[in-house]
């Protein structure tokens, strides 16, 4: 039961990588870690968009996350939620109290986790998009970027379909966003430099980039 507190509530994280940074609760994703980023071991396919892992339990919480869009970890501060409680500690973490120790040394961005920076550093200042479609000549920074382009655009499997609108999307969370954003009309990602708010993260991230750059506010 104590294990259970320190492991759940209060983001426990004994087992360290001795290659990178990362650290894990439990040993079992540690493994996983190993295996999917050292040593390029990811044998679960996904069905629904080809992406693999390393284990059946991440295949599990991807699926449940993106393609249902199952995400049972609320934020009580705002409306903010996540399949994975590590990702709700990092939210809390970084938007509501702060805490972002990964500067770049190119620009202003901060980031929770190393992993975060280096993959800024590596698209943003360097261009470096290194997972190209094998269809068409498009690139993308991150592997899931470009099998969710593979399914929507050369696949064009939109199966989650608006009951007001009819417009479909490949994902839930899309259609969860577009609902909320068109049809509720919420706005639940807000500017800590100024009162603005926006329907996606990264438009508050682009809006936060231009008022930093001292450019015209993306609204």
């Amino acid at each position: 039961m104590k294990r259970h507190h320190l492991l759940v509530h209060e983001g426990m994280k004994d087992f360290k990588c001795n290659i990178c940074d990362a650290s894990f609760a439990q040993k079992a994703h540690l493994n996983g870690h190993m295996a999917s980023v050292h040593e390029g071991k990811k044998p679960f396919k996904c069905d629904l968009c080809n992406r693999c892992f390393a284990g059946k339990l991440t295949l599990k919480v991807h699926v449940a996350s993106l393609h249902e869009g199952k995400k049972p970890f609320k934020c009580k501060n705002c409306d903010a939620s996540y399949s994975q409680k590590g990702n709700l500690n990092r939210h809390v973490a970084s938007i509501h109290d702060g805490k972002k120790p990964f500067k770049c040394t190119v620009c202003d961005a901060s980031f929770t986790q190393k992993g975060n920076l280096n993959q800024h550093v590596a698209t943003i200042h360097e261009g470096k998009k290194p997972f190209k479609c094998k269809i068409c000549d498009s690139s993308f920074a991150r592997k899931s970027n470009l099998n969710a382009h593979i399914v929507s655009v050369h696949e064009r499997r939109k199966p989650f379909k608006c009951n007001i609108c009819h417009i479909s999307f490949a994902h839930k969370p899309n259609l969860n966003g577009h609902i909320a954003s068109v049809h509720e009309g919420k706005k639940p990602f807000k500017c800590n430099i100024c009162e603005a708010d926006f329907t996606s993260k990264n438009n508050l991230n682009r809006h936060i980039a231009s008022v930093k750059k001292k450019k015209k506010p993306f609204k």
